[in-house]
């Protein structure tokens, strides 16, 4: 690879590392650099897979420490995950990803918006249970059904397609009564390192990844992962929000345009 295009490819996967470590939304810096850099869009999807797969399990370990706060829920989540992102690489084997990218943008704005209102969401939530007379349960909703089904949709999604992966994921988590921004990010990390774990495996049996590019954004992936996970532990949690709530606004308005204009 030449220098421009070594800089361009391992830029775009630092940022990509960082941005999921810290908010979500990596895949759209990483994913054009490998257009950019004149790698085919589906070779590209499927080495952007692989690539950040050790920048999320990175991000996780800098959390660790929070993420254990949760053990048996994170192992049930981590089922989850792992059954998701099988489905969803197995989907994107089947199915065009022209049908499903008409889909993305609403998926992206439904996730900024849960995760934006998520705390009105919990509070309507509550006080209805006191309005019926039911005792509060601060741990229901991450025992619940519909909470469990909500993380598979997500799960399923990051297999197919992983941009907006975190959003997704921070939203789900968010409506599931979790409040702690950083126990948040420790979650959504690791979820995504199980959700590119078990895609990234199918796409490379299936013989549809550049290593050369592959391998140089799995070293500035990892190092910007970490990075931003750093960061992420020092900034105040109101402004992680918003960052948050930015980055999901902008990919919303993004793949509106691309998908419909």
């Amino acid at each position: 690879m030449e220098l421009l295009t070594i800089a361009l490819v391992g830029g775009g996967a630092f940022l990509a590392g960082g941005m999921n470590a810290m908010a979500g939304g990596g895949t759209f810096f990483s994913f054009p650099a490998l257009l950019a850099a004149g790698v085919p869009p589906v070779t590209a999807n499927a080495s952007n897979t692989v690539a950040l797969w050790p920048a999320s399990l990175s991000s996780a370990w800098a959390y660790r420490r929070e993420l254990l706060r949760h053990k048996s829920w994170v192992i049930l989540l981590t089922v989850v995950a792992l059954i998701g992102g099988l489905a969803g690489g197995l989907l994107l084997l089947a199915t065009s990803n022209a049908a499903f990218a008409k889909l993305i943008p609403w998926l992206l704005l439904t996730a900024t918006a849960l995760f934006a209102f998520s705390g009105q969401v919990a509070k309507l939530v509550a006080w209805s249970k006191t309005r019926l007379g039911l005792q509060a349960d601060p741990d229901a909703g991450r025992r619940s059904v519909g909470g469990t089904l909500f993380q598979l949709a997500v799960s399923i999604y990051g297999g197919f397609f992983g941009a907006g992966q975190g959003i997704l994921m921070l939203a789900a988590l968010s409506i599931q009564g979790l409040e702690d921004m950083q126990e948040l990010n420790a979650i959504k990390n690791w979820l995504s390192a199980i959700n590119y774990t078990v895609s990234g495996l199918t796409f490379i049996i299936a013989g549809a990844i550049s290593w050369p590019h592959t391998l140089l954004m799995l070293v500035t992936a990892m190092a910007g992962g970490y990075a931003g996970a750093a960061l992420a532990r020092r900034l105040p949690a109101l402004w992680l929000r918003r960052l948050v709530v930015a980055v999901g606004t902008v990919l919303t308005i993004i793949y509106f345009v691309k998908t419909y204009f």
